[in-house]
């Protein structure tokens, strides 16, 4: 296994790519740390993790509030012991519309959870893992951090801030035994894909070089092999896990 005697933490992990990743961690050895700001969804990833022989616990936590993220971190410490792995996941979109439509309190929740909550996790991952002889983490960003993305201006703009997040702070701590990665995931068949009518699938699914969506699970396969001593030489990447789509 990966990560024995590691402790992992997962943000929005109550559902989708964040559920999954959890599973994975707790499957590769790690206890982890769920979060959420659904508490039964979050609940239900720690029954799924522990009913797999994993140990897991869970804590409410809103991203954008900074005593929350304090909280969660000191959780980590007072549950298992420390904290060596960090996947920051949550974060939010919106329906289409064009900029001049978009209000301010949209633009406002989706920066404040996407982009100040990555910031606020990761300062305060950064700051216990430099005093702790180091860690990893993997952010997930999206190709609409990658490309432009009209209709969906709040959305793009915060993953677009999530990836310079990562490259930048990956850069600051190089030298420390920190290491911080992304993955950009393409079209994902998370519930919001997943709701909808066949042949809208089918249309996003016709559009990537694959001819599928992509799956929650190989979003995590990405994101905790990135965290894992095999990519120990691999820090301010930003890895597209689209089928293709990026380069079509």
């Amino acid at each position: 296994m990966f990560f024995p005697d590691k402790v992992a933490l997962v943000t929005a992990a109550g559902a989708g790519i964040g559920r999954a990743c959890a599973l994975r961690l707790a499957a590769e050895g790690a206890d982890v740390v769920v979060s959420d700001v659904d508490d039964l969804a979050g609940a239900g990833t720690v029954e799924e993790i522990t009913a797999a022989g994993g140990r897991a616990a869970f804590k409410h936590t809103n991203v954008a509030l900074p005593q929350e993220i304090a909280e969660l971190l000191d959780f980590a410490v007072a549950t298992f012991g420390g904290l060596h792995l960090a996947v920051n996941n949550a974060g939010i979109g919106a329906m289409p519309k064009r900029v001049e439509d978009v209000s301010n309190d949209e633009w406002d929740r989706i920066i404040n959870i996407t982009l100040r909550g990555t910031f606020l996790a990761m300062k305060a991952q950064v700051g216990h893992f430099r005093a702790n002889g180091g860690g990893a983490i993997v952010n997930i960003a999206s190709l609409a951090g990658l490309s432009s993305t009209p209709m969906l201006t709040p959305y793009g703009a915060s993953k677009h801030g999530v990836v310079s997040l990562t490259r930048s702070v990956a850069m600051e701590n190089a030298e420390q035994g920190i290491r911080v990665n992304a993955v950009a995931p393409g079209a994902i068949e998370t519930a919001a894909l997943a709701s909808l009518p066949a042949e809208s699938k089918a249309g996003y699914a016709a559009e990537i070089p694959m001819k599928r969506l992509g799956k929650p699970a190989e979003i995590a396969n990405a994101a905790v092999w990135l965290l894992s001593d095999e990519a120990a030489f691999i820090t301010g990447v930003v890895l597209p896990v689209d089928g293709g789509t990026l380069h079509a």
